[in-house]
């Protein structure tokens, strides 16, 4: 078996991102938020003060994104995430940033085996061949509680409504973009956490690229 790929999709609040970060110091592999890199192209077209509706000036800041400002805490500010949903719907911008992620997929950083990638077309678009294919999902409700606890701990204003008014939204543009919209690979495995803590979302995860790992390495022989 060649490098260990685990493609983690699905919509804001579900979880995959913890998920993804435990996976991947489990199985010692790098990991990648690729929604960071739509965050990133989204705060540097808000600082420059473009149009994020404008899908040319947004693909060509996000050809010019510095990986190195990934881990900026700005990218988790409720405003960057609105825009990051509005520019991740332009397929020039999708576009631009499709090389460095497969790159990081295929060629992970030295010390690894491979590479977690969480995000929304990952095992549709990124990684088509991506060892374990996980498509993490919630109820709507069950997303919208989770942000809302996670801005009350940030200490910032708080109103449910309109939280779950912006997550609907995003659900809405994320599921019916015209390039690489969110959606289960046909190969994936849907895994529902709605009624999952972090620890059992964690397990059943595990058992499922273990399951996965064990039936690709035995193709392979």
């Amino acid at each position: 078996m060649g490098a260990l790929i685990i493609a983690v999709d699905g919509p804001a609040a579900a979880g995959k991102g913890t998920l993804s970060r435990r996976l991947a110091t489990e199985y010692k592999l790098a990991h990648l938020d690729t929604g960071a890199l739509y965050r990133a192209t989204a705060r540097d077209v808000l600082a420059a003060g473009v149009d994020p509706a404008d899908a040319e000036a947004a693909a060509a800041i996000a050809a010019k994104l510095d990986p190195a400002t990934l881990g900026d805490p700005a990218l988790r500010t409720e405003a960057v995430g609105r825009v990051a949903s509005i520019v991740s719907a332009h397929p020039a911008v999708r576009a631009a940033l499709l090389e460095y992620q497969r790159n990081f997929a295929y060629h992970p950083p030295e010390g690894t085996i491979g590479a977690v990638l969480d995000g929304r077309d990952i095992g549709t678009v990124v990684c088509p061949q991506a060892t374990v294919k996980l498509f993490v999902t919630a109820s709507l409700e069950a997303r919208s509680g989770r942000r809302l606890r996670e801005l009350e701990a940030a200490g910032g204003p708080v109103d449910a409504a309109a939280v779950l008014a912006d997550m609907q939204a995003r659900d809405e543009r994320d599921s019916k973009r015209s390039s690489s919209p969110l959606k289960p690979a046909t190969d994936a495995v849907v895994l529902d956490t709605s009624g999952l803590d972090a620890d059992e979302a964690f397990g059943a995860a595990v058992s499922i690229v273990r399951a996965r790992i064990r039936s690709f390495s035995g193709s392979q022989a």
